[in-house]
């Protein structure tokens, strides 16, 4: 949820005392329009985006058929755990990544040693991710909705609030900002009223195959038709952004996802919320909305491809060094550095942060290090001596960095 903006659902008879809602006059949202849902788009506007997203497509697959079984699942792996993380954060939850990789290895019937046990909530956020793409090509049910609905409140509230779960709300929904008695209405979604027929036809339209709609612009579509129907107490966002992870599975027909909008909505939700609210608050052209989404797309999958080329990298890695004695130390800190990527660790490893990191001492540190540069597993990087000296793994040239500027 985007910071100074909250969803009011239960609460909302409560802000009604203050009369103070800042509503701008004329506000008329696409769904009060007598042409809902008829969504409109300039296909001119869409062409030459969407080809260059569909090569980018290509480019990503047969990357993944480069990787054997073993590494396909390890990245996959990677890129479930990332996704439940992302999708949590939009929210404003902050998840342990240990915990949701434990449910993700376990999901996936990889090792979980030295994990730490997930939450039921995780392993419930899991499945549902999972359920949405391996599951793709099965019919989408009210019952399915529900069933999501509830792994993802199975104590029955969100946060100190009860809330209704594997049911439809039954109350104004709004979305909000500003303090009590000074808040501004940027959203409000169909009455309560309207929910099980405004559903009814979201379901009839997903299911149906039949129409010659581009899979990638359906997506786009799936995700603002449903996420302004907004038919739940909670949870719309996350469920919402699973709808979406299915649609694309449909379309490229790979259950094993390498991208996805969550973390690309994560590093830019201003933007997302300013171009749903803009679009919400139109008449039905949803050109700018799919134009924002096929970029999004474009953004994901070029972080996928590096993430893939990371993994690539990484599985030759331990196959050369897999006879190197380790101590569990230096495998957590190699880690470390691979979770961050090429550039992403900031300013390179050196004594004080394997201290940090695994709290040895200063001489331990050196050491470790050291014998992690004597056998080529680290590198100098260059220009650092003397005190700031630092090393970092020794990445392929050709492999772009995630280094800010």
């Amino acid at each position: 949820m985007r910071a100074g903006l909250f969803i009011a659902h239960e609460a909302i008879s409560r802000l009604n005392r203050f009369n103070s809602f800042r509503i701008p006059p004329n506000m008329d949202y696409f769904w009060q329009q007598p042409h809902w849902p008829n969504f409109t788009w300039q296909s001119d506007k869409l062409l030459t985006p969407l080809a260059a997203v569909r090569r980018k497509q290509g480019d990503l697959l047969r990357l993944v058929q480069t990787l054997g079984f073993e590494d396909q699942l390890t990245a996959f792996a990677q890129h479930l755990a990332d996704d439940v993380k992302n999708t949590a954060e939009i929210e404003g939850e902050h998840p342990d990544i240990e915990s949701i990789r434990s449910s993700v290895a376990r999901h996936l019937g990889l090792s979980t040693a030295g994990l730490k046990l997930p939450s039921q909530a995780i392993d419930n956020q899991v499945e549902i991710l999972l359920d949405a793409t391996h599951h793709a090509e099965e019919p989408l049910t009210k019952d399915r909705l529900f069933a999501w609905h509830r792994a993802l409140f199975p104590n029955g509230s969100s946060g100190l609030y009860a809330i209704r779960v594997g049911d439809w709300r039954n109350d104004v929904m709004r979305v909000v900002s500003g303090g009590f008695g000074h808040e501004t209405v940027h959203f409000e979604a169909p009455p309560p009223e309207r929910i099980p027929e405004e559903i009814q036809h979201f379901l009839a339209w997903w299911n149906d195959r039949s129409h010659l709609l581009d899979g990638l612009l359906r997506a786009g579509i799936a995700h603002l038709y449903f996420v302004t129907i907004h038919p739940f107490d909670d949870g719309n966002g996350r469920i919402t952004r699973a709808l979406t992870d299915m649609a694309l599975a449909q379309d490229d027909h790979f259950n094993q996802r390498y991208y996805s909008l969550s973390k690309t909505i994560m590093a830019n939700r201003s933007a997302y919320y300013e171009v749903l609210e803009t679009t919400q608050r139109g008449h039905g052209d949803c050109t700018p909305w799919l134009l924002w989404f096929i970029r999004t797309i474009d953004s994901a999958l070029t972080e996928a491809k590096q993430c893939l080329q990371e993994t690539l990298f990484k599985a030759d890695y331990w196959r050369i060094y897999r006879k190197v004695p380790l101590s569990e130390r230096q495998r957590k800190v190699i880690n470390r550095l691979f979770d961050a990527g090429k550039g992403g660790f900031t300013g390179g490893l050196n004594t004080r942060k394997y201290q940090s990191l695994t709290g040895v001492s200063r001489a331990t540190a050196w050491r470790e290090t050291a014998d992690l540069l004597s056998v080529g597993m680290l590198r100098l990087i260059s220009g650092a001596r003397g005190r700031s000296t630092s090393y970092e793994l020794p990445w392929p040239d050709d492999l772009p960095s995630r280094a800010v500027d």
